[in-house]
């Protein structure tokens, strides 16, 4: 028997090579599969609840950015979660890590330090670039953002993900397999939870999530696209 079992997720198959080369030459029984977006993803977890670690692309078609993290993490929260981006901002690291990743590694990462970071992580430890040492917190808005948005059930934020990509609430229904009335109590819920007032502002703020920042302060500089 395998002593891990690892989940790559990345839609560049040759980034998902590098990282399943990684991983052999840490732990060199492990059992590894891939998905190369959110829905093959969701479908491999749900078949491996037992997976030991899950590398984790922002970008793949489907995740919505750190949108798609709040779903795994609140649906499958037994899987600890490492985002290997190509974004090295430390701010877009901490809001990962706030909501609920173990871990971020920069795609420029080299091998060694990949292999360093996988070690801490099936350890049980978390990991940061230690480049990213010393910089400054996120802000007080990043963390109350994302206390919010970890008040939502898997069923609610996955609302809110489709919610952002302008589905009615008949599409969501018939996307989530549930009824329209569901649909309209998940989104009571979480115009609640997130303290806002109609799904427009509830769209803001994940799209604020699928950034990776919240919205910057009058004379602050917008923020970057969407990491990777």
């Amino acid at each position: 028997m395998a002593a891990f079992h690892i989940v790559i997720a990345d839609d560049h198959p040759l980034f998902r090579d590098a990282l399943r080369l990684a991983v052999s030459q840490t732990v060199a029984d492990a059992d590894i599969a891939e998905a190369d977006s959110f829905d093959s993803l969701c479908a491999r977890l749900r078949k491996a609840p037992d997976t030991d670690l899950l590398l984790l692309d922002l970008n793949m078609p489907g995740m919505n950015g750190l949108s798609g993290l709040l779903y795994l993490r609140a649906e499958f929260a037994a899987v600890p979660i490492v985002v290997v981006s190509a974004n090295e901002d430390p701010r877009v690291a901490r809001r990962a890590l706030g909501l609920g990743a173990a871990g971020y590694v920069p795609k420029s990462a080299a091998a060694s330090e990949i292999r360093e970071a996988l070690g801490a992580l099936l350890a049980g430890g978390t990991w940061l670039p230690p480049a990213f040492d010393g910089r400054p917190p996120g802000s007080d808005s990043d963390a109350a953002l994302a206390a919010l948005l970890n008040t939502l059930t898997p069923q609610q934020s996955r609302v809110l993900m489709l919610l952002s990509d302008g589905l009615a609430n008949k599409q969501i229904a018939h996307a989530m397999e549930v009824t329209e009335a569901t649909i309209k109590a998940h989104v009571s819920a979480i115009l609640h939870k997130l303290g806002v007032d109609n799904r427009t502002q509830a769209v803001i703020l994940a799209g604020q999530l699928a950034t990776g920042f919240a919205e910057p302060a009058p004379g602050q500089a917008a923020a970057p696209a969407a990491p990777r």
